[in-house]
């Protein structure tokens, strides 16, 4: 005869939260990441981050091993789906690079803009400069790496001197990621509409025409379509 299959040692909860399907890994994370949103990273304990999860503060520790890994996790999972999406991208020889470059802004900007929590906003905590977020700010350097190289292979951005194509990647960089800034202020804004609107924004500051915009954006959705 079969047995139940028993938790692992150090795993019991202390609460039932609501059902959501989530491992006690994941809940952990999407309790966090409410946490640090709404009352602060400073403000929250590990015993906060469990009780909300329905673990024990001591259970945490069988998957993180402190508040400082938790953020880290958070953080990546901000950039690595974009990273997946720019290697694609540049890889992606046949279509026009300034469609790709567009297709990368939108990609971004909808992750950056999407999900139940701002966790972009965690990016100007001071704690995030530490060499425990190493991997993080690895990610995030390959990333805009993929920007530049996109950028550089548009019309525009080839006759860019080294300089002129560091400062306009940049402002690309930093473009896409103030939807973190426009989702704080406004919450409620519609997350597809300025994803769109962020990546023709983009593409302006590359320097491609207006006139050329609107069929670059549909070759960039096309390219996320296929993609998706």
């Amino acid at each position: 005869m079969t047995t139940p299959t028993s938790r692992k040692v150090g795993r019991p909860r202390v609460q039932e939260r609501p059902a959501s399907g989530l491992e006690p890994r994941d809940e952990v994370l999407a309790a966090a990441a409410e946490l640090f949103t709404v009352r602060g990273y400073t403000a929250t304990s590990t015993r906060t981050i469990a009780e909300r999860a329905g673990l024990r503060q001591a259970s945490l520790y069988h998957y993180f091993d402190g508040k400082e890994a938790i953020l880290a996790e958070l953080l990546e999972g901000t950039v690595r789906p974009s990273l997946e999406v720019a290697r694609r991208l540049v890889s992606e020889a046949e279509a026009a690079p300034e469609a790709r470059l567009w297709a990368l802004c939108h990609s971004d900007a909808a992750l950056l803009c999407g999900g139940p929590h701002n966790l972009g906003a965690l990016y100007l905590l001071p704690e995030v400069r530490t060499d425990h977020f190493a991997v993080f700010h690895r990610i995030r350097a390959e990333l805009k790496r993929c920007y530049a190289e996109l950028l550089a292979a548009t019309e525009p951005g080839a006759a860019l001197d080294a300089d002129g194509l560091a400062l306009r990647t940049d402002l690309l960089f930093g473009l896409t990621e103030s939807v973190i800034l426009i989702r704080r202020a406004d919450p409620e804004r519609d997350q597809r509409a300025l994803a769109t609107a962020t990546a023709d924004a983009a593409l302006r500051v590359a320097g491609v025409p207006q006139r050329s915009l609107a069929r670059l954006r549909r070759e960039g959705q096309r390219l996320l379509a296929a993609d998706g």
